[in-house]
């Protein structure tokens, strides 16, 4: 499978939001990735419903909404109705994670779990033949721009181990600190769907680099 590449629409201009917009719809990009923040969860804020709105508006690609915040099943259907296509929930905020998985699921998106960078990958071992995504954090959120853990490498073998011991047919997504050092070997590992933020916009020619990330990827070994 190829692997997708998901620019963190977190690093754009809001400045110029459209121009950035159009930009990775003219890309080899696959997903925006749109992180929501409350402030609760981790400690910052983002932008919430009439700006995702805005987004769907623009964007010729699927949304791949990250969602960082407390009490995340009361949101599900408006973050749906805003244009969401991928949905993804934390691991630690969702006491009734099947449950939720399924409410995704019901409303017509992708339904996804992260975890944070300190819980281990077996936390997901009764949830794999149920979610769409995986989203192992590589830096703890919050904030673009911060150094990748490097454990994160093993962390995606064991998870891929997991789904394979389980014959789940379910993606793994990377998100936190990649960049064209990082990314064959977390191609290589076995992610599959690459955010990327800073390692995009703040370079002097984004749709080139979204292509070099693309690039290097496919010469992965991973398998799906």
């Amino acid at each position: 499978m190829e692997i997708l590449v998901a620019p963190s629409i977190l690093s754009a201009d809001f400045l110029r939001l459209r121009e950035d917009i159009q930009m990775i719809n003219k890309s080899r990009a696959d997903l925006f990735h749109l992180d929501i923040m409350d402030g609760r969860f981790v400690p910052n804020i983002t932008f919430g419903f009439g700006i995702i709105k805005q987004i769907k508006t623009v964007a010729e690609k699927p949304l791949d909404v990250h969602l960082m915040i407390e009490e995340p099943d009361k949101y599900l259907e408006e973050f749906k109705n805003s244009g969401a296509d991928y949905l993804s929930v934390h691991y630690e905020t969702c006491p009734h994670l099947h449950r939720t998985v399924y409410a995704i699921k019901k409303l017509g998106m992708k339904a996804g779990v992260v975890i944070n960078p300190h819980n281990p990958v077996e936390l997901l071992t009764d949830i794999v033949n149920d979610a769409d995504f995986f989203l192992l954090m590589s830096v703890n959120p919050g904030f673009g721009g911060q150094k990748f853990i490097a454990q994160t490498i093993n962390r995606i073998r064991k998870l891929k181990n997991i789904l394979k011991a389980n014959n789940s047919k379910a993606l793994i997504e990377v998100d936190g600190g990649v960049d064209l050092n990082n990314a064959k070997q977390l191609a290589d590992a076995g992610a599959n769907i690459l955010v990327a933020g800073n390692s995009i916009f703040r370079t002097a020619d984004p749709p080139e680099t979204i292509a070099k990330l693309k690039a290097v990827s496919q010469n992965s070994i991973s398998e799906t």
